[in-house]
């Protein structure tokens, strides 16, 4: 369980970190040829990073609370 506790932090912590890297890539790569569509796209990939990282959250919640048996 505590392994699981600080996997869990780790990879909410390096995500947390990421985001402005992945926020900044996405803003250089719509400033070439993206017009578009794909532009919308592109511009929502830091909307579904940090929505990845959310739910790797929930579930290391959900996790430790399903082994204390409270769910």
């Amino acid at each position: 369980m505590l392994g699981n506790l600080l996997g869990g932090f780790i990879v909410i912590i390096v995500g947390v970190n990421l985001i402005p890297t992945v926020a900044n890539q996405v803003v250089l790569a719509q400033a070439g040829n993206v017009t578009g569509a794909a532009s919308t796209i592109l511009g929502l990939t830091p909307l579904f990073f940090a929505l990845g990282i959310m739910a790797a959250g929930i579930s290391l919640a959900v996790g430790g609370l399903r082994q204390a048996g409270l769910v």
